[in-house]
């Protein structure tokens, strides 16, 4: 079901900036016994969104209230919540866009990801590497080409998830998810001033992990980094954190960091 604007709609006018330029930006959120995890920080990201890409939006206590009611009853699934620029104008300006577009919606929770929290998942170099753009970097618009290019190389192999390289080879992130990588106490995650998005989950972690014992260092980093891992894992808002069995010829057995952010990850409501 999708909710435009609060109406029960299937459909968005094709004069939609979110069509015509992906105009907008995204969050997806993760529901659990009726509740949104995290819903303030999905709020919070999408207000950063609009601030960044300069979309007055500000109908917050309403969208809040449509995600509380969708969410409502359920007791899992997936909440998806778009905000675009709406329609107006010609050409790439916006100026006459008096009206952004809100659209809700919820789909079933994606069941592979209990399994992959059991097994762990195995991670692929992807082909595709993602642009820098230091105005861009770290929000969800909704501009995913690269995105869908690297899923659909991922899709040609048999491996579950793609490590992904900014264009001047450093590494960002995955498909889907971020990165998180130890070594010894040490834990590292790329840093995303140029390219990635700061995902909902990979903020929680790091928040938990900066009270902890274990060290937490953002780094610039090579793909050859990885070789000194102890362990990897990757996260998003709906895993919410899944352990990485394996790199290629590298196999990471050990589940030190999982085992404690898993626990914390649960407890997101």
């Amino acid at each position: 079901m999708f909710l435009i604007n609060g109406l029960e709609l299937d459909s968005l006018p094709a004069s939609d900036r979110a069509t015509q330029f992906g105009d907008g930006c995204f969050t997806t959120a993760r529901i659990l016994d009726g509740d949104v995890c995290l819903l303030d920080a999905h709020i919070r990201r999408l207000q950063n969104a609009c601030e960044t890409l300069l979309i007055p939006f500000t109908q917050w206590d309403t969208l809040r209230h449509e995600m509380c009611q969708l969410a409502s009853g359920k007791s899992s699934g997936v909440l998806k919540v778009l905000i675009s620029r709406g329609s107006g104008g010609r050409g790439y300006s916006g100026a006459r866009c008096e009206h952004p577009t809100r659209i809700l919606s919820v789909s079933a929770y994606p069941a592979h990801y209990e399994r992959w929290r059991k097994e762990g998942v195995t991670l692929t170099l992807s082909p595709v590497r993602l642009g820098r753009n230091p105005m861009l970097a770290g929000i969800k618009h909704l501009n995913r080409l690269e995105q869908v290019l690297i899923r659909t190389h991922l899709e040609q192999t048999d491996a579950d998830e793609a490590l992904v390289l900014d264009s001047e080879g450093f590494i960002t992130e995955c498909c889907a998810a971020n990165l998180l990588w130890r070594q010894g106490r040490d834990v590292f995650t790329p840093s995303l001033e140029q390219a990635g998005v700061n995902g909902i989950m990979r903020q929680f972690c790091l928040q938990h992990l900066a009270h902890s014992g274990f060290r937490v260092v953002e780094v610039s980093a090579r793909e050859e980094a990885l070789q000194k891992a102890d362990e990897m894992i990757i996260c998003n808002a709906l895993m919410p954190v899944v352990p990485v069995r394996a790199y290629g010829q590298l196999h990471l057995p050990s589940r030190e960091l999982f085992q404690f952010l898993a626990p914390i990850c649960e407890q997101t409501r």
